[in-house]
């Protein structure tokens, strides 16, 4: 007579003995089709968080141009072009250029010492644009309009300490965008090298990236962004906080009416 096992009477599901249920490979809430594509909802989500990053990209062109035009030849987040215009600094010996260069540098640092923490919250809840990254946009824009009060005060035309300040303003603004969109994946809306070398090495190998209309997006935001602001900064600066403030005040009121947080639902057997 066999003896009794323990659990030799637990019965299988119906029409799946013997096999283990298996486990849901895709994060976050997210599943497959059954040809392997994310569903429609999926799909969905990720279009409005790529198009929010290609609007976070406007305010990051407007940004960086009157940086450059405005405070002192220098980048509020293009950190490769300020590094190198600190290094000439130091190698010519013209330490007002290595002053703004290292504004610049202190400042988006500090944007990225505030901001990350703040993205990096709630880092299991699932969904393509959590709400942390809408809080930490949200910290960017008080930190921008006291940059644009700072721009409207000397009525676009900030000198001496004034200039340096608001530098140091805007590249803060810059480093806690880009902690924001960081924590969305490999994406960024500051700095574009990795976008544009993406692209062009797709191009030239056939291989395009999944997110190929997005990166295109954001190439052609940052330089409509820059256009615009360079434009305003010089012929109409009383409007330059337009198209700062604007593509970001759109994407933070569109994530947090919409539940930034919420997860994609997961389909049921």
């Amino acid at each position: 007579m066999a003896s009794w096992q323990p659990g030799a009477d637990r019965r299988e599901p119906e029409g799946r003995a013997g096999a283990r249920p298996r486990d849901n490979i895709w994060p976050r809430g997210m599943t497959a089709d059954g040809d392997g594509r994310l569903p429609d909802d999926g799909r969905r989500r990720g279009a409005v968080r790529d198009l929010r990053v290609v609007l976070l990209t406007v305010t990051a062109g407007a940004v960086n141009a009157v940086s450059f035009l405005a405070l002192g030849n220098v980048f509020s987040s293009v950190i490769t072009g300020n590094l190198v215009l600190l290094g000439i600094a130091a190698g010519t010996h013209v330490a007002s250029e290595a002053i703004r260069s290292g504004a610049a540098l202190a400042g988006y640092s500090a944007g990225v010492l505030a901001g990350a923490p703040i993205a990096a919250r709630g880092h299991g809840h699932a969904g393509t644009w959590p709400r942390s990254v809408t809080t930490t946009l949200a910290a960017e824009l008080c930190v921008l309009v006291a940059g644009c009060i700072g721009w409207e005060l000397p009525h676009g035309r900030p000198r001496g300490g004034a200039q340096l300040a608001l530098l140091v303003v805007l590249a803060a603004a810059m480093g806690m965008q880009s902690a924001a969109v960081r924590r969305l994946g490999q994406m960024s809306s500051t700095y574009l090298t990795s976008t544009l070398t993406g692209v062009l090495g797709g191009l030239a190998t056939g291989t395009l990236p999944g997110a190929i209309g997005r990166s295109i997006g954001v190439l052609a935001a940052g330089l409509i962004g820059a256009a615009a602001g360079g434009l305003l900064a010089t012929r109409a600066s009383g409007w330059l906080p337009a198209i700062i403030l604007l593509p970001l005040g759109l994407v933070i009121a569109a994530s947090a009416a919409t539940g930034s947080g919420r997860a994609w639902p997961a389909r049921r057997p």
